[in-house]
């Protein structure tokens, strides 16, 4: 009975979140990367990441939530809504001038050094070292809290954002050939990009409110898919998902195992894991040259 009660509460619903997390990050990225026409660009250039940030800082230091009354969430809630707010600040951002790829862009990472700014300031006047301590650990992102709970509320968002990122890959694929083809084609770049930045919202904010912070997923699975599969989002998208999940999946095993007992944080395995990576895009695009 123990045995089965660890695999079906413990290790089961851990494998089945990095499995969502990773397709749900990754298909995000391959997302926006497509809509934005720039290969390096991640699901938290929008300032996602700083504003979730910021708001497990208010919830873990000074027990400061958007709905007091559920104590018990402060830290998931705080998460998801701050991650909305930075998405609603890219938006207005963008549209104050002219809706595009380059001041959604400059937004976003006027939006992510801001809540930046406003979390180094809370960890600084932090008055408990171990409140300091939590947000780090939660910045460093982790499936160690993963329940079937938290699985029924990730899984219905990354399911109907993905559905809905697909359903734009056709659109996706005229943008990625410049907004002179898309409007000669009738494709409406503006709208399609606002469209997707919901969905990437929607998808990022949903993940990272119970996993914390796992960089470079939504950054380097495309990056893979697009190796094997080209630059039609019809097959990039599915295929950066699928990368993304056997991606976090491996991470996390790695995370768990590599100094057992002790557990690392799934996210600086993701970071490590990026930088042989990059290199190598870095060496075989100079070759290329």
């Amino acid at each position: 009975m123990l045995t089965q009660k660890i695999i079906l509460d413990l290790r089961l619903p851990r494998i089945v979140l990095a499995l969502i997390a990773g397709a749900g990050l990754a298909a995000s990225g391959a997302t926006m990367q497509g809509v934005l026409r720039n290969p390096l660009v991640s699901s938290y250039i929008l300032g996602i990441s700083a504003a979730a940030g910021f708001g497990v800082a208010l919830a873990i230091v000074f027990g400061i939530g958007v709905i007091t009354s559920v104590t018990g969430s402060l830290v998931i809630i705080n998460a998801f809504v701050f991650s909305m707010l930075a998405i609603l600040l890219v938006y207005g951002i963008a549209r104050l001038r002219s809706m595009n790829t380059e001041t959604v862009i400059l937004g976003g990472v006027a939006v992510g050094y801001l809540f930046s700014a406003l979390l180094s300031l809370i960890q600084y006047i932090a008055p408990e070292h171990q409140a300091v301590r939590s947000v780090v650990f939660w910045l460093m992102g982790g499936l160690n809290t993963a329940t079937w709970n938290s699985i029924m509320f990730v899984l219905p968002v990354v399911v109907l954002t993905f559905v809905f990122m697909f359903s734009q890959s056709w659109n996706i694929n005229v943008l990625s050939m410049g907004e002179d083809v898309a409007k000669s084609l009738g494709v409406n770049s503006k709208r399609i990009l606002t469209i997707t930045m919901v969905l990437e919202a929607l998808a990022t904010a949903a993940i990272i409110a119970f996993t914390g912070v796992i960089g470079f997923i939504c950054l380097i699975s495309p990056h893979i898919a697009r190796s094997f599969i080209g630059n039609d989002h019809r097959f990039l998208i599915p295929g950066s998902a699928l990368v993304g999940a056997g991606l976090l999946l491996c991470s996390d095993t790695v995370a768990r195992l590599v100094l057992a007992p002790t557990e690392l944080p799934v996210g600086i395995i993701t970071s490590l894991l990026s930088v042989p990576f990059f290199i190598y895009i870095l060496l075989t695009r100079r070759k290329q040259n």
